[in-house]
């Protein structure tokens, strides 16, 4: 690995010998440190390294007329894990390879585990075109930064069967990626989703079990199984644990040290408690149990659930920006549709906060990846699996270093704190996704052609063009559709015809600026760069994506961003009512959001918006949103209608937490009312409402995308405040994803 990886950045081939060199000579000296010791006569490698501890490296640069790298390892995989890091470190030049002369490192893993899954299936954005040398090459990167671990995915999942991505069929690459993994010395789990809807039966659990073994026979390596409860799947506790106490038993038939792990996801109340006291019978062949998306607490709660017994190894979502377990924090509506969820997504600061808010409580990880997008956050993770302190920082310019070049450690580092900066608040507000831009352009005139072809130099060039090219069409846009609105407020009676044609005119003549055009055709060239060089899959008619919303977000670039649908089919209803209610229903258009004299309003989907929500702990303490309300969005239509657009964003409250408002400076003697619509997602629940949190609003009820008008009881305003909580129907299950709120009025009756 040492020898292929420095000779293929650099062109430089080192030697390989089996005993020392002559005097004179420079050395990089590695193995495990016991047979280092017999090397060298005239040389010391030093003492244990780490005290010892498993994985443990040390890696230090003796300096003199012939300097010698130790690279010393307590075991296999610390010799593997130093190698890494002497590469992290290296300036690798053409024809040229320099060593840092104050390298001195002695360390060990502070978490056992640190993996990430690689899932060879048709739902990934990259993964299912990749061959086996892409593989190697993959799991080497990762090796770099300290993962020890890799999980796959079977035949049968909640995917479609076949890719025409495919380079092998499913379980031939499976099998292959596990012999690649042991020939790394890396543990090799399997995601196994419970697919059958009746294990109650046993001739369903003897079909599974025949079904399962096949893959445990396949693959040269299984050091655990990881089933989840749900997503997919969804087994009752009591027949889901005896099936994976069978699976168990076939599994050690093949594999006899193997593990079984096991995921609450998903589960409701009821299924939760039921699951905990199963586990309180602490069953022997149940290895740990796995923390993830969909999970009804928090992972401190569930580790104090669990008994002490079963290690609990986490498995973050890091490749998803949005309905996902940790959504991008008030991410812009404008990036929600058209990047979307499964878009290039570099968040390493925001990636080191969900990684220390899980730590305390964690055995371990290994994340949940759906493609190579989520590249950077791997880096992290691994990172800070060794070292929970580790300066993100300098991890990036690690990365930056060794996969673009010593040229680009810092300018490339600061590149992706720029992206991660790119999504913070409102896009027409945020002037710094020009500045990033204008940083990617300058490195990508001074690249190389190898760089130009580095598919991670390509990934970030596409995110810097394509936010800058969402932010161009947002202000446009939005200024046409300013020009609309305001050609409907001068319509009269006499006129509204005539109105509704500038509206429309306005919408529709909005030209791009030749910049702006540029800006689409590098992102066009970037995606066909892209899925030359890593498979990436931008397109579904050009690059045989599976689906728009699996990372195609070349296919959303050019989505509107303004109410424009919205409009033009109210205009066309507007134009069919009688004469004398075309005005008021115009009035209705340009005055929507207006809350009225002493009202107020927001749109909670807004993040210019929001002046009267309660916002918790907020993302910095609480990045999975327990007690954070988080913006999200729908779809842009509802039975075939277009949905303006404070309708189909919203904010939202996992499980049973609520939603609130706080308004103070009331009129004490007014009496108010509340007008609210609650968003159209399709797995929420009923809504309850309830002021000062005693005065019942309006029970639970289920009236999506409905103006909804009730009035405040005087007593709840009458001290001139007025607290509003909005209350999912406790006890649902599922992705936990119960209570969406879009706008909200507070008027003067």
């Amino acid at each position: 690995m040492l020898l292929e990886e420095v000779e293929k950045r650099s062109r430089v081939r080192w030697r390989h010998l089996e005993r020392w060199p002559e005097e004179g000579t420079p050395v990089i000296a590695l193995g495990r440190a016991a047979r280092l010791k017999r090397l060298s006569s005239h040389h010391d490698p030093g003492g244990t390294p780490a005290g010892g501890k498993a994985e443990g490296y040390r890696l230090r640069v003796e300096a003199g007329a012939a300097p010698v790298v130790w690279i010393s390892g307590n075991d296999s995989r610390g010799v593997l894990f130093g190698v890494g890091h002497f590469l992290r470190k290296l300036s690798l030049d053409r024809d040229r390879v320099t060593v840092p002369s104050g390298l001195n490192v002695d360390t060990a893993p502070q978490f056992p585990l640190r993996g990430h899954q690689l899932g060879y299936r048709p739902k990934t954005n990259s993964y299912d075109a990749w061959t086996v040398a892409m593989w190697e090459q993959y799991y080497r990167d990762l090796i770099l930064f300290g993962c020890n671990a890799v999980e796959l995915i079977p035949p049968r999942s909640d995917d479609a069967p076949d890719s025409p991505h495919f380079p092998l069929p499913q379980l031939e690459m499976m099998a292959e990626m596990s012999r690649l993994a042991d020939d790394y010395g890396l543990d090799v789990w399997i995601w196994y989703p419970a697919m059958d809807p009746d294990y109650e039966h046993p001739e369903t659990v003897q079909r599974a079990v025949k079904e399962w073994a096949e893959v445990f026979r396949r693959l040269p390596r299984v050091d655990a199984v990881f089933v989840p409860g749900g997503d997919p799947g969804h087994t009752q506790p009591k027949y889901l644990l005896p099936l994976l106490e069978a699976q168990t038993a076939s599994l050690h038939r093949y594999h006899p040290k193997g593990g079984m792990w096991v995921s609450p996801q998903s589960f409701d109340p009821q299924w939760t408690a039921e699951f905990l006291e199963l586990l309180r019978a602490q069953p022997r062949w149940l290895t740990g149990v796995v923390y993830g998306p969909q999970v009804r607490m928090p992972l401190s709660e569930l580790r104090a659930a669990v008994p002490k017994r079963y290690p609990i190894r986490s498995y973050p979502d890091i490749t998803h920006s949005k309905s996902c377990q940790y959504p991008v924090p008030e991410w812009d509506w404008s990036f929600n549709v058209t990047e979307a969820r499964e878009t290039i997504n570099p968040r390493p600061l925001g990636t080191a906060r969900i990684f220390r808010s899980e730590a305390p409580s964690m055995y371990g990880f290994l994340t949940y990846s759906e493609g190579c997008n989520d590249d950077v956050n791997k880096a992290v993770w691994s990172a800070l699996g060794w070292n929970r302190d580790a300066d993100v920082t300098e991890v990036l310019h690690d990365y930056s270093r060794y996969f673009i070049g010593p040229g680009y450690a810092e300018r490339f580092a600061a590149g992706m704190l720029a992206l991660e900066r790119n999504w913070h608040g409102a896009v027409t507000e945020n002037r710094g996704i020009e500045a990033t831009l204008r940083d990617f352009q300058a490195m990508e005139r001074d690249a190389t052609p190898a760089q130009r072809l580095n598919w991670r130099f390509q990934q970030a060039l596409y995110r810097a063009y394509y936010d800058s090219f969402v932010r161009a069409r947002r202000i446009r846009e939005a200024a046409a559709e300013e020009q609309a609105l305001e050609a409907l407020r001068g319509a009269t009676r006499n006129d509204v015809g005539k109105a509704l044609g500038q509206a429309e005119q306005a919408l529709s003549s909005t030209v791009p600026s030749p910049a702006e055009l540029r800006l689409r055709q590098r992102l066009s060239e970037l995606a066909e760069a892209l899925y030359q060089s890593i498979r990436m899959q931008l397109s579904v008619e050009k690059y045989g994506a599976i689906a728009v919303g699996r990372g195609a977000n070349l296919d959303t670039a050019d989505v509107p961003l303004n109410d424009r649908i919205w409009l033009e089919e109210q205009f066309a209803i507007i134009r069919d009512l009688p004469l004398d209610q075309q005005l008021p229903a115009i009035d209705r258009i340009t005055r929507r959001r207006s809350p009225g004299p002493g009202g107020f309003y927001d749109d909670l989907g807004d993040l210019d918006r929001q002046p009267h929500l309660v916002r918790g702990r907020g993302v910095e303490l609480d990045p999975g949103g327990w007690q954070t309300p988080l913006t999200a969005m729908g779809s842009r239509e509802l039975n075939g209608k277009a949905l303006p657009l404070s309708a189909s964003t919203w904010v939202e409250g996992l499980y049973d937490r609520g939603i609130r408002m706080r308004y103070a400076d009331l009129d004490r003697t007014a009496r108010y009312r509340v007008e609210v619509v609650y968003g159209a997602y399709e797995r929420g629940g009923p809504v309850r409402l309830v002021a000062d949190g005693t005065h019942e609003i309006h029970p639970f009820l289920r009236k999506p995308l409905e103006r909804l008008v009730f009035s405040v009881p005087s007593e709840a305003t009458a001290d001139g405040e007025l607290d509003l909580e909005f209350q999912p129907e406790p006890g649902r299950g599922g992705n936990g994803h119960s209570l969406q709120v879009s706008e909200v009025w507070l008027t003067r009756q």
